[in-house]
């Protein structure tokens, strides 16, 4: 529980102290991290075959938030086969290279992930192979930015990728496969984002729009990044945008605005495991307590197979360790 209030809330220690001394159970905040070290330790093979697990994803989405002393915290949200794993790391390194510690793991037989990330540099910069798209959101948020000053010519940017998300949406809803979808969005979304593309370099050769201007610098961004932002229709499976691992990294921007962020290096780690086991329970829509619960309750089977005690399999396990009914007379 104190895991779950520090690292999926984002109360901090000295705040559950005060909390804990009105309900007459007095626990200091060094008693609090002993507790969730001892914990970490229980946790950690769980920890690191969820790694392993997310190296396999058919795409990576990836992204990072800084504070002002320089220290990173990469979101990468994997994804495969229906199944969404969260992985949170805290240090120096950007996003580019903390995701390259996660390829590094993946079958050798597989080929190169999708990675989904906006246009900045340090996301691609670590050394490992990928598809790369680019985000149309982050792409649209320029035009959202400058349309009360450019109403008319932000208007058919914005519409047009309203239409594509709506068919986006159709696709899923009718549970379209990755190749279905892609054929889907060739089809009708095709000719939407064709039309885009013409109609905004029209707005430079046609000397419409000054390059330096802040619409000129939202078009730039799309002409410069098109084959990446409409990846979508030639790869399957390739989403559309980078909001998944975007909302994930609430969670580290809470932790640091309630405590200011992390003392040590091992105080990181220890909040990235939990953070990542907790937010992937919830990405899955499973019982987040229960399930930090059971890997400590069985620890020794955890360490030794830990493959089996994934947020997605582990009441399958915790089913199948149970004794069956008594015999009958």
């Amino acid at each position: 529980m104190i895991g779950m209030l520090k690292y999926g809330c984002g109360m901090p220690f000295n705040r559950l102290e005060r909390l804990e001394r009105a309900m007459e159970i007095p626990l200091p905040t060094s008693t609090q991290w002993d507790v969730v070290a001892r914990a970490a330790e229980l946790l950690a093979p769980a920890y690191a075959e969820l790694i392993r697990q997310a190296a396999q994803g058919k795409v990576l989405h990836n992204d990072d938030t800084t504070d002002r002393t320089g220290v990173f915290t990469t979101g990468i949200v994997s994804v495969a086969d229906g199944l969404r794993i969260a992985l949170f790391f805290t240090g120096r390194q950007h996003a580019g290279e903390n995701l390259a510690d996660v390829p590094a793991q993946r079958a050798a037989e597989l080929s190169p992930p999708i990675q989904m990330c906006d246009a900045l540099s340090r996301n691609t910069a670590g050394d490992f192979q990928s598809v790369v798209a680019n985000c149309v959101a982050h792409a649209r948020r320029g035009f959202v930015e400058v349309a009360d000053h450019f109403p008319d010519e932000c208007r058919y940017v914005l519409e047009t990728v309203r239409d594509v998300y709506c068919n986006d949406a159709l696709a899923r809803t009718q549970s379209m496969t990755p190749d279905e979808r892609m054929a889907f969005h060739q089809a009708r979304s095709g000719p939407l984002m064709s039309d885009l593309h013409c109609r905004l370099e029209a707005q430079f050769s046609d000397h419409k729009v000054e390059p330096n201007s802040s619409l000129g610098g939202a078009i730039e961004y799309m002409l410069k990044h098109w084959e990446k932002l409409t990846l979508f229709l030639r790869q399957p499976g390739a989403p559309l945008d980078n909001n998944v691992v975007e909302r994930s990294l609430k969670m580290a921007i809470l932790h640091r605005k309630n405590a200011l962020f992390y003392k040590t290096e091992n105080g990181a780690h220890v909040g990235d495991l939990f953070t990542s086991l907790i937010h992937t329970a919830e990405l899955l829509g499973v019982n987040a307590f229960d399930y930090l619960v059971a890997l400590q309750r069985h620890n020794d089977d955890v360490s030794d197979n830990p493959e089996r005690w994934m947020p997605w399999n582990f009441s399958e396990t915790m089913a199948a360790l149970q004794p069956g009914p008594p015999p009958e007379p």
